[in-house]
Formats: C-alpha cells, structure tokens, sequence
C-alpha cells in the first residue's frame, strides 16, 4: 500500500491517564472493547443510512452496511471493519486523539470517586475506543470519509503517549476498519467461540449484519415489534442492555403498541440506578427513532419531556415518511402526535406504578427524582407531573414518602394552604423555628431536602385550589383558628403587664442596638423555643434556599429585602435579658448579648457573611464569663 509522509501527534495529558486506568485497573472488563468497537461500528453505519436518507452523495454507494470481524490466532490479530460514514484526517486527530470527544477527564473522576463500576460506566463517556487498549499491544485504524474526494488514512498507536496519522495513496474503502494487534495474554480474543459469544452476548440487537470469519453471528430482532405474549422477560432484558450499554437488568418496562390516533410502537425502560454522575452525563439521554425499523435519529430529545429523560429505549413509527431528515422532524405534526402519546403513556405507566406498587415506585423516586422535579415548566403534563412528587413530612415517621394528593387527605377542616420547608435533613427541619407554630397546631410539614424541591414548589404554586406555601412566608394569622396539640405549658411565669410592657421597651432597646440592620425587633407569636427568629421580607426564596445555595450565582442571594427580629418572650434568654434590662436599662451586658443574639439568627437564616464575626463575639461573652471564676484578670 502506497503511502505519503508520516505525521506524529501526542495525546492529551488526561488521555494517558486514562490509558493507564483502562490498562491497569480493569482486567476484569475487558471483553468490552468488543462491544464498544462493535458499537461505535454501529454508530457509522446509522450516520450514512442517514445521509443517503435525505439524498447527500457519498463514495462508493454500492457497499452494502455491514460490520466484518476476522482473526488470525497464530498472528494473534483481530479486525473489525465497517462500512460505515468513515474519517478524515481532522475527525481522527479531534475524535481519537482530544479530550473534547472522549470525556475521559470525567470517567476518571467516576472511577477515582468510587462511585461507577467500570464495566457499567466504560462506554457512557465516550471512552469506549479506549478500552481496545486493554487487550491491544498496538492498534491500526485505516479509515476513509463518506466525502467523495477525500483520502484515506491510517492512525497508528500503542496508546503510550503518541499516535501517527499517515495518508493512503492507494484507494481505501469507505468506513473504517481497525486492526488489533493482540497482547500476549489476550490472544483468547483471536478465538472464533470466544468472539462469537461475546458478540451474542452483547451486540445480537444490532441492526446490521455482523459476520465473523463471514459467517452472520447477530439475529436482528426488533423487539417493539413482537407481540408482548411471545417476549420473555429475560429478553426485555437483553434488550435494555443493549440500548443502555450496561449490564443490569431494568427497574421496569412499558411496551406499547398504538393504532389510534397514529400508528406506532415503542419500547420503554426505566432504569434501576441513575448513571449521571456528578451531572457530566446530563446530555446522554433520549429514545431512538425508527421509521419501520429503520434509524432516522438517535437519542431524540424531542420525543419526552426533559424531566422524563431518564427514560430509555426505542420508538417506531408507520405513519413517519421515511425519508424525513432530523431537521424537519420537530415541525412535523406526526411526530408532535407520537411524542405526546409517548409521554402520556410514561405518565400514565409510572402514576400506577406509585398507585398500585410505591415500594417500586419510591425505589424510582429515588434515583430518577431529580429529574422528575424539573416538571414544573411543562404545563401540558401538569396534572400528572404534580402527582409524581414525593416528599418526607412533619407528621409522618423518617423515610416515608407521600404525594400531595396524601398531603391533602391529612388537611385540617379549615386548612387552604399546603406548608412547606427546606434544610439539609429531617433532623435540622424538626429543629428549624419556621416550623415551631406548625407543631404546635398539629398541621403537616412537607420536609424538602434539595433545593430544586423549593424551586420547582415555588414556581408550581397551587395543587388544585390550595396555595403551597413556604414555612417562613406563612401568614400566621391565618393558624389563629387552629387549636394547640402540642400546649406545653412554659415553665416560666406568665408575665405580668408591667413587664409585657418593659418588654416592648426592650424590643425597641434592641432595634436602637441593631440600628440598620434590621427594620423592626417584635415580639413573636409563633417561637416557642428558640430565643429569636430572623424574618425577611420581600424575598422571593426562604432563608434555608439562600443558605444551601451560597456560591451558587447573585440571583440566589435575595432581592434586599428588609429583616425584622422576632423575640421569643418565654425562652430564658430573652427573661434574663428583661431581668437585666428592668436593673439597668444601660447595662453594658445588654448590646453584647443582642448583637450575639442577631449573630446566631443571621447564622440560622443563612444570612451570615463572616462567621469569625460570630466566634469572636462568642469569645468576647465566654472570656467575660469565665473571668468570674479564674484568677486571670
């Protein structure tokens, strides 16, 4: 084979890195560079069916799409060839060769945290390529692009730090075929047995034909297509596997076939473990679209709601034209038909689940929750969104979980309004003085634990004519009418009116010490047990929400509105205060034990902006304390 000057490049830094964790640390998972290479084969050939679709030229029409694997033991060989959409010289330097495409800074995080099981996770980076390194002592890929003018070229490796790209003169057909030069201990790999059950095991739903040592080793089965009576569980299963690139069995499935208003089938799945670590994943989602089993567009964004992405599998439309490009797809009222039934039946699917098994349900919950909170926006699936929302409460034991439907069943008569509120966990949200009125009245607290639960509470608004409302934005006028369950009598005096007086005095005492920073200092009619209360108005987002999201962006750090301090007039702090106050109205005690008091209220609020501000004035009281008790003056 002719060939013109060789060029030399260097991976990048985080490529060798993950070259050595593929090399290294994952000699279990190693026959999965088989179904990755047989999978990116897979990928070139659906991106030319989609080309010659919407009538683009291409070299060599008359190559039938295929995917050939050979081998030679003795020469301990392997190669796997499609005649798919192929490479130029850019797409192999920026493809192979750059972490833009692989991802790989990210698989490693996965790894190094812990949190990822490489042979589930190896190809959901777009690391697969890679993992060829495991078995491969050095690797050739002789690849040619779809473009009819372009050459062909050969990329050469031992994934030790470097690469070459060399260009054929000679003509190369189109696609790409990479030759594996195998390791001594993976010469197992040149194996006809060996290849074939591995290919059997986790590419037999591939949709071209894959032949080994030519002979066809893949039965394509479309699935959606079968009658639900004659599919087993174990191949819905295999099935998953396959449009998932894992190894775990789903949580559950939806087959549906429709006639009516359109025609089509699909195959659901929703997984057991949610695999978007750390949030790099966010974009790896949507469902296969087929045109009587052809792919027209893979990962289809359009066909579900965003807060159903976790959703995977395929779609196979009768009524789409077949040569319908993914430009035109989302204009096309076929398709608007199809992905609004497709999301009516994943409502409808998961509604019953929650209904008729919430074990099952609260397991998806779990780890398909964050997604499903991001419904809030989509007024079309309003209703049934809202009824897939699952909270801890106030008056419910730790870990149970109920819907807003339940929450309404445990209204008091005259209740209008579902409560709300957020912190970091049940214990802290018990503890939290927005919630003390709540527990007193014996009404129910939804407890939320993630931000994005206030969000999307706030931006819904109304469950059907109850408005849902935060703890802290409470009008606690309206639990007037509302009898005391919880009626602890206070161990302290009731006070007096003189006092109730001297009281206000203090209050205003206060707000002269605070100055600016506060509007007004009043006496609470809803602490019972903390000593003050930090109330701001006009912000838009509850203290713990501006708390948990520090650091996140200016939009969260409220809109300036106005704090009042909220004094409890039965906490003993605020007794004692009086106490000193009704001796010496100008006692030097009094500011301190203010300022200290509105510290540890900034603190609770989130409020607080230097903490050293807070442990110098503790210091400041403790020092004064102990004084009284050392010799150390």
């Amino acid at each position: 084979m002719e060939t013109k000057a060789q060029e030399k490049f260097s991976f990048q830094a985080e490529i060798n890195q993950l070259l050595d964790i593929l090399v290294h640390s994952l000699y279990s998972s190693r026959e999965i560079f088989l179904r990755e290479l047989i999978s990116n084969a897979s990928d070139a050939l659906d991106k030319l069916r989609i080309l010659s679709l919407r009538g683009e030229e291409y070299a060599q029409k008359d190559l039938p799409l295929e995917i050939k694997i050979s081998f030679d033991k003795d020469a301990k060989m392997l190669v796997i060839t499609d005649t798919g959409i192929g490479m130029t010289k850019e797409e192999l330097i920026k493809n192979i060769g750059t972490i833009a495409k692989s991802g790989s800074s990210e698989f490693i995080k996965a790894i190094k945290a812990g949190d990822a099981d490489a042979k589930e996770i190896i190809g959901r980076f777009g690391v697969g390529f890679y993992s060829v390194f495991m078995v491969a002592e050095e690797v050739k890929i002789k690849t040619r692009s779809y473009i009819p003018s372009e050459q062909g070229y050969i990329w050469k490796s031992t994934g030790k730090g470097d690469f070459t790209i060399t260009e054929v003169v000679d003509e190369v057909n189109r696609g790409t075929s990479i030759e594996i030069y195998l390791k001594e201990d993976a010469d197992e790999y040149a194996d006809k047995q060996k290849l074939e059950g591995i290919i059997k095991k986790h590419s037999g739903f591939i949709s071209y034909p894959i032949y080994l040592a030519a002979e066809k080793v893949n039965t394509i089965t479309a699935l959606w297509k079968e009658p639900k009576s004659n599919i087993k569980p174990e191949q819905y299963n295999e099935f998953y596997k396959f449009v998932s690139h894992g190894f775990t069995d789903p949580e559950c499935h939806i087959h549906l076939s429709v006639d009516a208003p359109i025609q089509f089938n699909a195959l659901l799945f929703i997984p057991k473990q949610n695999y978007d670590f750390f949030g790099m994943n966010r974009d790896n989602y949507g469902l296969d679209l087929y045109v009587r089993k052809v792919l027209i567009q893979h990962q289809s964004k359009d066909l579900l709601p965003e807060f159903l992405s976790f959703v995977k599998g395929v779609v196979d439309s009768e009524d789409l034209p077949l040569n319908v490009s993914r430009e035109t797809l989302q204009e096309n009222a076929i398709f608007g038909k199809i992905a609004k039934e497709v999301t009516k039946a994943v409502l409808k699917d998961l509604n019953n689940r929650a209904k008729n098994d919430p074990e099952q349900y609260k397991r998806i919950y779990e780890q398909h929750g964050k997604y499903i909170k991001l419904g809030f926006n989509d007024q079309n699936n309003r209703e049934q969104y809202l009824e897939l929302l699952r909270f801890e409460s106030l008056n419910n034991e730790a870990g149970k979980m109920i819907s807003l439907t339940d929450y309404k069943e445990s209204l008091k008569a005259e209740q209008k309004e579902f409560y709300y509120a957020l912190g970091n966990s049940r214990e802290s949200l018990a503890a939290d003085p927005a919630v003390e009125i709540f527990k007193k009245k014996g009404l129910d607290v939804l407890f939320l634990y993630d931000p994005v639960d206030e969000y999307a509470l706030s931006m819904i608004g109304k469950y059907g004519d109850y408005d849902l409302v935060s703890v802290e934005k409470a009008d606690i006028s309206k639990l007037d009418s509302f009898v005391d369950v919880k009626n602890k009598e206070s161990e302290l005096p009731k006070l007096n009116k003189s006092d109730e007086k001297l009281l206000t005095e203090l209050a205003g005492k206060m707000k002269e010490i605070l100055g600016d920073k506060v509007k007004e200092v009043k006496i609470s009619n809803r602490l019972s047990e903390h000593a003050v209360w930090l109330t701001t108005e006009n912000e838009m987002y509850s203290s713990s929400f501006r708390r948990m999201m520090k650091g996140a962006g200016p939009m969260f750090e409220g809109f300036g509105g106005e704090k009042a301090l909220e004094i409890n007039k039965n906490n003993p702090v605020i007794r004692n205060l009086l106490i000193i106050y009704r001796g010496d109205k100008n006692s030097p005690v009094i500011p301190r034990v203010v300022n200290l008091l509105y510290l540890s209220a900034e603190l609770g609020s989130g409020d607080l902006k230097d903490p050293f501000v807070l442990v110098k004035e503790l210091n400041s009281v403790l020092d004064t304390f102990t004084r009284s008790y050392t010799i150390i003056k």
